[in-house]
């Protein structure tokens, strides 16, 4: 279920910048908070004041890093800033953003959310040639692209060069002494969207944080574009003829906040749309719905409008419980999974339940969370998922990185089933009303104590956006990139 810490689905990194705008690095503080969602391992601000860069980071929560003193030390009318949830390269201070780079061609620093799935090559090509990496984040290879260039050329030169050597999905935020510039891939997998404030612009991974800080939403950075904002306004430069918009619709079903707009979809309201159509697709006889908190909780309230089902709030998330909990022994981690999610016994005790949860990717501990519910006193608990069954490791994807097909909850029950030639039918599973679909949901209703098992179809959920098929990356339900 949402929010675990074994599920390997995690909040990709959130960028924010601020250009133009007096105290910009409190600003800063305030657009990474309302990004905090995007990541809680550790966070970073850097500003600019009359050329001089300065930088506060640490590990934690965006409250626990900064404070009155360090913000007032961040002086300056730009800053960029960065909430990280490890992706290549694993934790620690060394890998906590924004980097900063001092050059003869002028000092930089860069804030960067997303993967690249040709950092080993890029980070092989360049250390052959000298460079010497002082973390084991793959955004550092952004900066050793951009600053191996010694000649006298405009940066925006060198930074085009970098993003055509580059692979993967990301949104990339690079700050000099004078000019932000807004870099989103070329596949426009990674959201990275602009606002006005005043006589000035922020840049923010999502449109939740300008209401936040009171700015007005202009635009999306278009895939392959880079939005140079500076004294005179924007100027965009495209780094790639090859440009398609191929957003990931894990953006829309899990990362993104309710009260963002992607590619000018409301998450909300595109999540309460999968519950209304996961009903029509997976009804059952029950006597409430009940959402798992944070990200299920839309589509549940969707669930329960169609169906009639009343929605109570039957799973409470103990907020203040960090992903760094230590459980030294197995029954301290099963007092963890209680602490992070709690059932409320008066609302579920004799009742059959309907659980809605936006995807479930490895189903590790959703045994232990029914059982929870169970002992709670649930008469039935029966499991909706607001998405397909998930199918393939992707490589754009947190949940993906190290992990192997066979980590996926339905891969594994495909291969406990048929073996190897279970994987000859992918397709067919993942379609649950198949025979095959059905042999699927039935082991493993039986492997985690479900009553029932329901998946939204892959139809159902681009219909809930409103996007055409091929303007949404689907590979991980899929395979088809």
């Amino acid at each position: 279920m949402a929010n675990y810490q074994d599920r390997q689905i995690h909040e990709e990194c959130g960028v924010f910048g601020v250009f133009g705008v007096e105290k910009a690095a409190s600003l800063t503080y305030y657009g990474l908070h309302s990004l905090q969602h995007r990541g809680q391992e550790g966070c970073g601000i850097v500003s600019v004041d009359n050329r001089t860069f300065h930088r506060v980071k640490g590990e934690g929560l965006v409250t626990e890093v900064f404070n009155e003193d360090n913000l007032r030390a961040l002086t300056g009318n730009m800053a960029i800033g960065h909430v990280r949830y490890s992706t290549t390269g694993g934790g620690g201070i060394d890998n906590v953003q924004p980097f900063m780079f001092m050059h003869s061609t002028g000092d930089f620093a860069l804030a960067h959310n997303g993967n690249l799935v040709n950092s080993f090559q890029l980070k092989t090509f360049l250390e052959e040639r000298g460079s010497l990496f002082h973390s084991t984040s793959d955004s550092e290879i952004f900066a050793h692209l951009i600053k191996k260039e010694t000649d006298s050329r405009d940066r925006i030169f060198p930074i085009l060069e970098a993003l055509n050597m580059v692979e993967g999905a990301f949104a990339l935020l690079i700050m000099t002494a004078s000019k932000i510039y807004a870099c989103r891939d070329k596949h426009g997998l990674r959201p990275l969207s602009i606002g006005k404030l005043g006589d000035g612009y922020v840049v923010s991974s999502e449109t939740c944080a300008f209401e936040v800080v009171g700015a007005e939403f202009i635009r999306d950075v278009a895939p392959g574009e880079v939005v140079i904002i500076d004294v005179n306004g924007l100027q965009s430069v495209d780094y790639s003829k090859f440009k398609h918009y191929n957003m990931c619709a894990m953006e829309y079903v899990y990362f993104a906040r309710p009260d963002s707009d992607i590619e000018g979809t409301n998450v909300h309201a595109f999540r309460k749309e999968t519950g209304r159509m996961l009903y029509e697709e997976a009804p059952v006889d029950a006597d409430i719905v009940v959402g798992v908190p944070d990200s299920s909780l839309s589509a549940a309230i969707g669930y329960s409008e169609a169906s009639g089902i009343p929605y109570e709030m039957g799973l409470i998330k103990n907020k203040y419980v960090g992903r760094t909990f230590i459980q030294p022994s197995q029954e301290l981690r099963e007092k963890g999974v209680r602490m992070k999610l709690s059932p409320v016994r008066s609302i579920v005790e004799g009742k059959r339940l309907v659980i809605v949860d936006d995807s479930i990717v490895r189903g590790t501990q959703l045994r232990e969370t029914v059982d929870f519910l169970y002992e709670s006193g649930a008469k039935e608990v029966h499991m909706r998922s607001a998405c397909p069954p998930i199918m393939y490791s992707c490589k754009y994807l947190n949940f993906s990185r190290g992990n192997s097909d066979m980590d996926l909850l339905a891969r594994r029950t495909i291969q406990e089933l048929e073996g190897d030639e279970g994987q000859q039918h992918l397709e067919e599973y993942a379609d649950v009303h198949t025979e095959r679909g059905q042999c699927m949901l039935k082991a493993i209703c039986e492997k985690l104590g479900f009553d029932s098992l329901g998946y939204q179809s892959l139809e159902g959920l681009l219909e809930s956006i409103g996007l055409d098929r091929d303007k949404v990356c689907t590979y991980c339900w899929n395979g088809k990139e």
